[in-house]
């Protein structure tokens, strides 16, 4: 048994979605495959949600607060893909990332491309989490995606100096609160005009518009984003 077939038993290709394993150089399984789609029909001119009212143009959450971006992307609805976020976050599935990146290229790539953007950047994570995980997987999508749509990621722009507590049982005031002073900016003056935030989920926005706001303060002048999940909108 040669090096690459011993490997490939030892450590197999696994679906990105349900985690079964599959054949070598595959991404999904084909029962995944014929059952995971990307967001599909009417989303928001903002975050990017699915929309209930197809009359609107803005979900509810956006028709009603100032977002500090200029518009969200998301691949997937949270509750088809939050088992394989899930494993991707905790469970050591980085190589999860490159599926995510050919999703979003399918769904964004030419998007992407023709907005001109200077780099990526991806979320931050604390340094304590980042020693219990090993990775930061907003940072593994990101690398994934630079390689598709041939924009740099930029990693040390900016760092996360407070150790927050999950968002998702907090109310919106408490989301404010938790993330204040959250992010600290590693350059004086930030060169660049077009950013692109990474992420692995979008629910209320409060961590991407934090980083957005503090970009913009630091001289960038558009800034979009893009996750592998949003929640469900309205």
């Amino acid at each position: 048994m040669n090096v690459r077939r011993l490997m490939s038993f030892l450590y197999p290709d696994r679906c990105a979605v349900c985690d079964e394993v599959v054949e070598s150089g595959n991404m999904l399984c084909k029962e995944c495959s014929q059952k995971i789609r990307p967001l599909h029909g009417d989303t928001c001119h903002r975050c990017g949600k699915l929309l209930t009212d197809t009359d609107r143009l803005y979900c509810y959450d956006c028709s009603r607060k100032i977002h500090f971006y200029e518009r969200g992307f998301a691949i997937f609805e949270y509750s088809d893909i939050k088992k394989s976020l899930y494993r991707f976050k905790y469970s050591g599935r980085a190589e999860y990332a490159a599926f995510y990146a050919f999703a979003a290229d399918r769904v964004y790539g030419k998007t992407l491309k023709e907005l001109n953007l200077d780099a990526i950047v991806p979320i931050p994570i604390h340094k304590r989490r980042l020693a219990v995980r090993g990775y930061n997987q907003a940072e593994e999508f990101a690398k994934e995606l630079s390689k598709r749509i041939n924009t740099p990621v930029m990693s040390n722009l900016i760092r996360r100096c407070k150790s927050t507590v999950p968002l998702k049982k907090l109310s919106e005031e408490e989301r404010k609160n938790n993330l204040k002073n959250a992010f600290i900016i590693a350059a004086n003056d930030v060169k660049l005009k077009k950013i692109l935030l990474v992420d692995d989920i979008y629910t209320t926005g409060a961590t991407i518009d934090t980083v957005s706001a503090l970009f913009k303060e630091h001289g960038a002048e558009q800034i979009y984003f893009i996750t592998v999940a949003i929640g469900a909108g309205m």
